[in-house]
């Protein structure tokens, strides 16, 4: 493996486990020690930098994306001890502050890949965040992290255009209600169809020409993703040319994952980490789903040593 010149950093805090959805739950607190055991077993070990998000109130910037009554009626469930927003979301009484906290670590990770020329990074946190809507929560997610960062993003010197990538097995419905008004902001989702949540049709390209949903057929291998990245992804992003590229890193994708039918490896995501960072000067990727641990780490090492060797 070669290394790289600046360690990469990857954004966690232990608190991350504290987001209790209950037993056999898919979305647990042991997708990320799976993960983070793996990556500290790694070779690339020396080469990372683990940082915890920083002490910041995330809070108007979410307000700016989601319903602040939605945002206080997720406060008021965690107070009282936790509850459901749908069949598949539980909240438990430390859901609210661990969704601001992985809020507030997706916009450390902006910070880190606007102030470090050429780096990029990586946001292991939870809960994910890609079906989150304006008001509502919904699929495992609370807050849209990728979205509010688009949103963030777009708030500081000199970036015009934000573009994000999801590449999770299931369409990020909340991602693409909430950016896909704002010419500013272009969503690019390669998602299973049929598959929840049901959205995400080809013929959905947002008011602006802004969105390019490409719906993968059950059994999909990589040579459908590596063609759909060739005649699609790369495209529509690369004539957005954006300034920064935010990845929503779902990797419920691969064959082993027991949540959906396309049968993409792990090895697969190094490609794609490749092409990320030949469509933007800073690239930002963030944890969606993936629900077997041992596919999931191994699709996580796979970004991040794409993401290292890049320049090799």
């Amino acid at each position: 493996m070669a290394s790289s010149a600046v360690p990469f950093r990857v954004i966690y805090s232990d608190r991350f486990l504290d987001h209790d959805t209950g037993l056999g739950h898919p979305e647990n607190a042991g997708r990320l020690t799976a993960v983070v055991a793996a990556l500290k077993a790694h070779p690339m070990a020396p080469y990372l930098e683990w940082v915890e998000p920083c002490d910041r109130n995330p809070l108007p910037h979410i307000n700016t994306v989601h319903d602040p009554a939605y945002v206080r009626a997720l406060q008021r469930i965690a107070e009282r001890g936790g509850g459901r927003l749908d069949g598949d979301t539980p909240v438990s009484a430390a859901s609210y502050d661990i969704a601001l906290l992985a809020v507030a670590a997706w916009l450390d990770g902006v910070d880190h890949v606007l102030e470090t020329d050429g780096a990029s990074g990586f946001v292991l946190a939870r809960p994910p965040g890609h079906h989150a809507e304006y008001g509502q929560g919904m699929g495992f997610c609370l807050l849209s992290n990728a979205a509010i960062a688009a949103h963030y993003a777009l708030t500081q010197p000199d970036i015009n255009r934000v573009a994000i990538l999801d590449w999770d097995v299931h369409h990020g419905n909340g991602t693409q209600q909430l950016v896909g008004d704002h010419a500013q902001i272009a969503y690019c989702s390669l998602h299973q169809m049929p598959a929840y949540p049901g959205t995400g049709l080809a013929s959905e390209t947002g008011i602006h020409g802004n969105v390019c949903n490409i719906p993968m057929a059950p059994g999909s291998l990589f040579n459908d993703y590596q063609t759909q990245f060739d005649q699609q992804v790369l495209p529509f992003l690369n004539q957005y040319q954006p300034d920064l590229l935010l990845v929503s890193a779902g990797y419920d994708a691969t064959a082993a994952d027991p949540l959906a039918g396309v049968n993409l490896k792990p090895t697969d995501y190094a490609a794609f980490t490749v092409a990320c960072h030949n469509i933007a000067p800073r690239v930002l990727f963030g944890l969606e789903g993936g629900y077997d641990y041992q596919a999931l780490s191994q699709s996580v090492i796979a970004t991040i040593e794409g993401a290292m060797n890049r320049a090799q």
